[in-house]
C-alpha cells in the first residue's frame, strides 16, 4: 500500500475515507477523587460522577469522522467532523466570523468623568489590546503619543522626533515598540498619524523604493527593496503609497491590485531579460501592458537556449493583529503590501563547513508540484491537473445530501478557476489555478501567462479577498506555487493558496502532523463565499 497518496483518482473523482468509530477502553484508573463542580439552575449540586466510570467503557458509535488526502499529497490529510459540518450545512451563518463590537475607552472614561490621561497609566497588556480593539480614533491618538514623539512639522503635518546613534545612522524615539506598531495598523487610527507613523516613505527605515504604480487619483504603489532580506539576491515590496491607504479589502480597488501585480510582473520580467541578455529600454518609466507582453514573450523565446532555470516567489501577508501577551499573530504591517523575488536554480554547496565538490539545489515549493505530477504520471500515465480539474468539475457531497450544493468553484473563466480545495489545509482555504490552452498545457508560471490570463488571475485574486473578507477574515496568508523557468514539465497549473488564520485555530499538534481538522464540507464554504460576491 502507498501510505502517502492523493485522493485524485484517473477517472476524475476524489478519493476519501470515513472513519466509523465503534470501540471498547479498558478502566485502568485505581483512584476516584468525586467533587462538587457547582450549582445548576434549580440549586441542585453538579458534580463530577460521570468523569469516574466504575467499569470498563465500550464506545459503540462515536462521531463520524471524514478523511481526505489532500490532492497535493506533501501536504497532509484534512480531517471533517461530521456533526459539525451537519450543523454548518444546516446553516451558513455558523462559518462566518462577526464583526466586533464598537469599543472606545474614552467614552466609557468620559461617562464615569475620568480624565483620558488615565489610559497612559493601563499596564502594556491593556495598552495592548486597547491599540487593537478600540474604534475610537480618540484612544488611538492618546495611545500613538504614549508609544513614541510625535511633532507637528513646518508644514503642519504630523511627523516623528529622531535621534543618532553610535555609528550615525537615524532612530525615530520610540518609547513602547510593541505599543507603536499596534496602534499605527489599527484602521481607525487617523490617518495624518498612520502617515507619520509608518507610512511616508523612510518611516520604517532606509529600504530604496525601486519601481512606482505612478499616483493617479485612483491609486499609487511603490516598490520597496529589501537589500538585506532573509530571502536571498533580491527581495522585494509592492507597499500601497502613503497617499492610498489601503489597511483593509473593503478599501482596496480594482486598480490597486492590478498596480501591484503589475510590479511584481515587471521585476520578474526585467531580472529574467537581464539575466538571458535581452535589451531594455534606459527609460525609468513603468513599462505598459504592451511592452511587458512583448517581453514576456522575448523571454520564453531566448529562454530555450538558456540553461537558466530560476522559480518566482511570491506572498501576500494580509492583515496584523497583536495579543496582549506580545504575540504578534501575522503580517508586519496592515497598510497592503505584497512581496516577491526569484529563486535560483542551485547554490553552492558546503559540507563540516568546507565547500562541497557540487551544487546543491535551492528550494522552491512549486518544485513539490512538479513532484507530485511526475509521481501521478509514473503511477497512472496521465496527467494530474487534467483528472484534478475534472474532479474539480464532477465533484460530489461526502455526506450525500441532494437539498446542498455540490459546486466547489467560486468563480471562473476560460483561463483560471477560484475554488474550494476539497481537502482545506486551512478551514477557509481558497485556491486559484490556470486552466490549460487548446494544445493541453498549462501556464505554470508567470513567464507563461500572457495578459489575458494574467488579467483573469489578477480578477480571481481579487475575488477570492473580497469573499474572505465578506465573511469576517482578517488576515490571510497567500503565497504562489510557480514552475521554474525551462521546465520541460508542461503539464504543471500555475497554483495560489489562500489561508485565512482563524480565532480558534491557532495551529497544533495535528497541523504539525499534517492532520488538518475542520467543521463544515467545503461545498457548503464555497456556497457561502459566493453569496459574498453577489452581494
Amino acid at each position: 500500500m502507498q501510505r502517502i497518496e492523493s485522493s485524485i483518482t484517473p477517472d476524475g473523482c476524489f478519493r476519501y475515507g470515513i472513519h466509523k468509530p465503534a470501540y471498547k477502553v479498558t478502566n485502568l484508573r485505581k483512584t476516584t477523587e468525586k467533587a462538587v463542580l457547582g450549582r445548576d439552575g434549580e440549586d441542585q449540586v453538579v458534580d463530577n460522577t460521570g468523569n469516574y466510570p466504575e467499569t470498563d467503557i465500550s464506545v459503540d458509535a462515536a462521531d463520524w469522522v471524514y478523511e481526505i488526502p489532500n490532492p497535493l499529497f506533501f501536504k497532509g490529510r484534512t480531517f471533517i467532523n461530521k456533526p459539525w459540518a451537519d450543523a454548518c450545512a444546516d446553516d451558513y451563518e455558523r462559518m462566518k466570523i462577526p464583526q466586533p463590537a464598537p469599543l472606545s475607552l474614552t467614552t466609557i472614561l468620559e461617562q464615569n468623568t475620568i480624565a483620558s490621561t488615565f489610559i497612559n497609566k493601563l499596564p502594556m497588556p491593556l495598552l495592548l489590546a486597547l491599540a487593537t480593539t478600540s474604534t475610537d480614533p480618540r484612544d488611538l491618538v492618546l495611545l500613538a503619543r504614549h508609544s513614541c514623539e510625535l511633532l507637528r512639522l513646518q508644514d503642519g503635518s504630523w511627523g516623528l522626533r529622531y535621534t543618532t546613534g553610535k555609528n550615525g545612522t537615524v532612530h525615530p524615539v520610540i518609547h513602547h515598540p510593541a505599543l507603536f506598531e499596534a496602534v499605527a495598523n489599527n484602521p481607525r487610527l487617523p490617518g495624518d498619524l498612520k502617515i507619520a507613523m509608518v507610512l511616508r516613505p523612510g518611516a520604517q527605515g532606509g529600504s530604496e523604493i525601486v519601481g512606482e504604480w505612478p499616483r493617479d487619483g485612483k491609486s499609487h504603489i511603490y516598490e520597496y527593496l529589501r537589500r538585506n532580506s532573509y530571502i536571498p539576491g533580491g527581495h522585494y515590496a509592492a507597499n500601497m503609497a502613503d497617499d492610498a491607504i489601503r489597511y483593509s479589502i473593503a478599501d482596496l480597488q480594482r486598480v490597486d491590485l492590478q498596480g501591484l501585480r503589475h510590479l511584481y510582473y515587471q521585476r520578474s520580467f526585467v531580472r529574467l531579460a537581464k539575466a538571458l541578455e535581452i535589451g531594455l529600454s534606459e527609460s525609468k518609466e513603468r513599462l505598459s501592458e504592451t511592452e511587458l507582453e512583448e517581453l514576456r514573450t522575448a523571454i520564453i523565446e531566448k529562454a530555450g537556449t538558456s540553461d537558466l532555470s530560476p522559480a518566482t516567489l511570491w506572498g501576500w501577508n494580509l492583515g496584523f493583529d497583536y495579543a496582549p501577551s506580545g504575540y504578534r499573530l501575522h503580517a508586519s504591517h496592515q497598510q497592503i503590501h505584497q512581496q516577491y523575488a526569484m529563486v535560483p536554480d542551485t547554490i553552492e554547496a558546503f559540507t563540516n563547513g568546507g565547500a562541497a565538490d557540487d551544487k546543491m539545489s535551492a528550494f522552491s515549493c512549486g518544485d513539490l508540484i512538479t513532484e507530485v505530477i511526475d509521481r501521478y504520471q509514473r503511477q497512472y500515465q496521465r496527467d494530474f491537473f487534467t483528472d484534478y480539474q475534472r474532479a474539480i468539475a464532477q465533484n460530489s457531497r461526502i455526506d450525500g445530501r441532494s437539498d446542498r450544493s455540490s459546486v466547489l468553484t467560486i468563480f471562473e473563466d476560460e483561463r483560471v478557476m477560484l475554488y474550494v480545495p476539497k481537502a482545506q489545509t486551512s478551514q477557509w482555504e481558497l485556491q486559484i489555478m490556470t486552466r490549460s490552452d487548446r494544445q493541453g498545457n498549462y501556464p505554470g508560471n508567470i513567464f507563461e501567462c500572457d495578459t489575458a490570463t494574467r488579467k483573469s488571475l489578477d480578477t480571481a485574486l481579487y475575488k477570492a479577498q473580497q469573499a474572505l473578507a465578506g465573511i469576517g477574515a482578517k488576515m490571510v496568508t497567500s503565497i504562489e506555487y510557480s514552475k521554474r523557468l525551462n521546465s520541460r514539465q508542461q503539464k504543471q497549473a500555475l497554483l495560489y493558496v489562500l489561508l485565512p488564520r482563524l480565532p480558534e485555530s491557532p495551529g497544533s499538534f495535528s497541523e504539525a502532523q499534517l492532520r488538518f481538522i475542520s467543521g463544515h464540507y467545503p461545498e457548503d464554504f464555497a456556497a457561502l463565499c459566493r453569496q459574498q460576491l453577489q452581494i
